[in-house]
Order: structure tokens, then C-alpha cells, then sequence
């Protein structure tokens, strides 16, 4: 089972990549790996936000949902920082870790 700094590690390696590839401007960490409550069967839940003018689908949103479950060896929940609800999206952002 990953650490929190080994998924923090391999992400802040990676986001060069993912600023060009998929025009990622934030990338954090939040949910059980923050809270240290991760179990085995855990996903690794990923914040993003991309630049305002990249245009993409749901087909380039699972296309990098899977890379970063591949490249982190991790099931990885991908969530976009735009389409937060008011009450999860506050409680997310106190804990949400950026990278």
C-alpha cells in the first residue's frame, strides 16, 4: 500500500506531463490518504483543474483518470475542482493537499 508522500512524490514527478498532455493547472490529493485512513482497498482521490481555454471530453477525462491509476499503481478517483458541490466541495477543499 502506498504512503500519501510516495503518491505525492510520483504526481509532482508526473505534472509537467499532465500540465502539457492535458493542460492540468492544479493537481492535490484529499480524502482517506490525507486523513491517513487509508486501507488497501482505498482509491487515491485526485483534484484537478484545467486551463480555462482546454476543451475536452469524457473520453480525455478517463483517459487521464486511468494514466494516473496506472502510474500510481493506485485506483485513482479523479475529481474536477469546477464541479464540486457547495457542501462536499467545502470540506474537500480544507483538506485537499496540492501538489
Amino acid at each position: 500500500m502506498k504512503r500519501l508522500e510516495e503518491i505525492k512524490q510520483i504526481l509532482s514527478q508526473y505534472k509537467p506531463f499532465l500540465q502539457d498532455k492535458y493542460r492540468v493547472t492544479n493537481l492535490g490529493v484529499f480524502g482517506s490518504y490525507v486523513r491517513e485512513e487509508q486501507t488497501e482497498n482505498s482509491d487515491v482521490d485526485v483534484l484537478v483543474e484545467f486551463q480555462p481555454d482546454f476543451s475536452f471530453g469524457l473520453l480525455t477525462f478517463c483517459e487521464l483518470e486511468n494514466y494516473l491509476t496506472e502510474l500510481l499503481e493506485v485506483k485513482v478517483d479523479l475529481v474536477m475542482k469546477d464541479g464540486l458541490k457547495p457542501y462536499i466541495g467545502k470540506h474537500i477543499l480544507k483538506e485537499v493537499i496540492y501538489l
